[in-house]
């Protein structure tokens, strides 16, 4: 069944020809200016999507947002500045918004101009007003190595969430994540939204990692368009959540050439953000990644992992307890049979590490994938 976008909400998408015959256009418009929130990578590189987005978001306030993929307009200097500015700009003047209502994200190559000449000739024809409501269009539209679209929807009183994301590579956001645009037709504040969204974000896309790499282009946005009232805020909070948590997984089960979704809770720590540190230690090792990829048994690799986060000098082996599933293999000796079990466990799609640390009360939990040749021919290949 097509997931529709919430009430108050259209789209259109497109292709452009920024590099193939792929979507690659999309904007999504509010019927009036509603509330947003937005949260964007901290990279000393950030593209002029996000310098533009962040800007404009700051009000709380915004009408639309676009997306153009295949090119990320990163590394371009003043004139990739104007472009994503021009591009916002005749976007805005399209739907007869301010160009302060629109928000922009871009996606791709790094270091190449944008084909202006083709971006104008599609931007000069889209339909207005926006007749669509396909939020799958929207999902498709903003894929660049993505071998599946990212699409998540839940409920929120009488209203809805609906969310969409992309990425699978240069993936571990400082801030929010690739790209995520999330939808409600839900009647909020714009600070209250911002406050609960940054929340989420924490939980979410803030507690993925595919390689380790930070985009220079992550941008988790969220509109509220209030078409259909007034939620309770726990209410709202939760659909929002429930939602990120999904494309989260999604984002990192389709990982540059991986095969297994690696969930990683550590609990037991000092507090949550020592737990969030050594939890992305171990979903980060290459070590650990290789051995989840090839189903073996190695724990050892987890324990290297935790015993590496030299500056948590209150983590002492003699209180930690690691577990892969159900299954505990420390401190307790596991015997060859045991280590048969482990191989076995670790050949399903989904491999759950569990870390308690025995200090305290924090706790996290991250979500990362496997590390195949499949990565390394997907990367090496990447621009040629």
């Amino acid at each position: 069944m097509t997931i529709s976008l919430p009430a108050g909400f259209r789209c259109h998408a497109a292709n452009l020809g920024i590099k193939d015959q792929s979507l690659d256009f999309v904007v999504v418009a509010a019927d009036v200016t509603c509330s947003a929130a937005g949260m964007f990578t901290q990279s000393h590189f950030a593209g002029p999507s996000v310098r533009v987005s962040r800007r404009n978001v700051a009000s709380g306030r915004a009408r639309a947002v676009v997306v153009t993929s295949k090119n990320a307009n990163v590394a371009t200097g003043p004139q990739g500045l104007a472009d994503a500015n021009e591009i916002v700009s005749t976007v805005a003047q399209r739907l007869g918004a301010e160009a302060g209502e629109v928000l922009i994200a871009q996606t791709g190559v790094i270091g190449r101009l944008l084909p202006m000449d083709r971006i104008r000739q599609g931007l000069s024809t889209f339909p207005v007003p926006l007749g669509g409501t396909d939020a799958e269009a929207v999902a498709k539209a903003i894929m660049t190595t993505d071998t599946v679209h990212k699409i998540a929807s839940a409920g929120a009183g009488p209203c809805s969430v609906v969310g969409v994301a992309k990425g699978v590579g240069m993936i571990e956001p400082n801030m929010a994540t690739m790209i995520t645009l999330i939808f409600t037709d839900a009647d909020v504040e714009p600070s209250v939204l911002d406050a609960m969204f940054r929340r989420v974000v924490d939980k979410t896309f803030n507690s993925v990692s595919v390689d380790t790499d930070t985009s220079t282009s992550d941008s988790a946005i969220v509109l509220a368009s209030g078409a259909g009232g007034p939620v309770d805020a726990g209410t709202l909070e939760a659909a929002l959540f429930d939602v990120a948590l999904s494309l989260t997984k999604q984002v990192a089960r389709d990982g540059e050439g991986a095969t297994k979704l690696i969930e990683v809770h550590v609990d037991g720590a000092r507090d949550d953000a020592q737990a969030k540190r050594v939890a992305k230690a171990i979903v980060n090792s290459p070590l650990v990644k290789t051995a989840v990829h090839g189903a073996d048994p190695n724990w050892g690799r987890v324990a290297m992992a935790v015993g590496k986060c030299s500056d948590e000098s209150d983590v002492d082996e003699n209180r930690v307890t690691i577990r892969f599933g159900s299954q505990e293999v420390f401190p307790v000796q596991v015997d060859a049979a045991g280590l048969q079990r482990l191989s076995e466990y670790m050949r399903g799609t989904d491999v759950r590490i569990h870390v308690s640390l025995g200090i305290a009360s924090g706790v996290s939990t991250v979500w990362g994938c496997d590390l195949s040749d499949g990565y390394v021919r997907i990367n090496a290949d990447y621009t040629t």
